[in-house]
């Protein structure tokens, strides 16, 4: 089986690009939503640590976003939580999936807590920082300063660039991205 790594910037299609390989995705994000949602044991863990922002299950987003902006500290302590649990997920995930020729995670700070392994292969999604930023903007959840926290605790573009062994140029057409998944699932099944 052959695990893919999708690496880029927040907002630079990432998620997208993962669902085009055509292969099952391990959608960290999501994940970690259906975490707050519906996993007591994380709400206990998170009300614990940040019991000044973390009163109420499920957790609201809100009360994360509060928690981050708050506290420098917060974030570290929030991913030391959440990433044990997405960690497990994750092996089920390939546990469940075992059978398939490759499985592609969309894990935002794949590199960073270290859940790739030499087994991976990094594919880097490449797009205008001006794409990325009005495509951010129209988010209904966009909030600059959250957004800078996170940049903060990631690994540059350009390391992450270098670590990839492609690259796909998201011009947020259809085109661009097909034609780079195409070449990239030609050069490794």
């Amino acid at each position: 089986m052959i695990k893919i790594g999708v690496l880029g910037d927040i907002g630079s299609g990432k998620s997208y690009v993962a669902k085009e390989f055509g292969y099952p995705v391990f959608d960290a994000d999501y994940e970690v939503s259906k975490l707050y949602q519906k996993n007591k044991k994380v709400y206990k863990k998170l009300k614990k640590i940040l019991p000044k922002y973390i009163d109420v299950f499920p957790v609201d987003k809100n009360q994360i976003t509060k928690a981050i902006l708050g506290n420098r500290s917060n974030l570290k302590k929030i991913v030391k939580i959440i990433h044990g649990e997405i960690r497990k997920k994750m092996k089920l995930f390939i546990k469940k999936n075992k059978n398939k020729k490759a499985l592609i995670f969309d894990i935002p700070l794949l590199l960073e807590n270290k859940i790739s392994d030499n087994s991976f292969i990094l594919v880097f999604v490449n797009s205008k920082k001006s794409d990325v930023l009005k495509r951010l903007k129209n988010r209904p959840n966009y909030n600059k300063k959250l957004l800078e926290k996170f940049k903060k605790i990631q690994f540059s573009l350009e390391y992450k660039k270098k670590r990839s062994q492609f690259v796909i140029n998201n011009k947020f057409t259809n085109n661009s991205v097909k034609i780079g998944v195409k070449d990239i699932l030609k050069q490794i099944l």
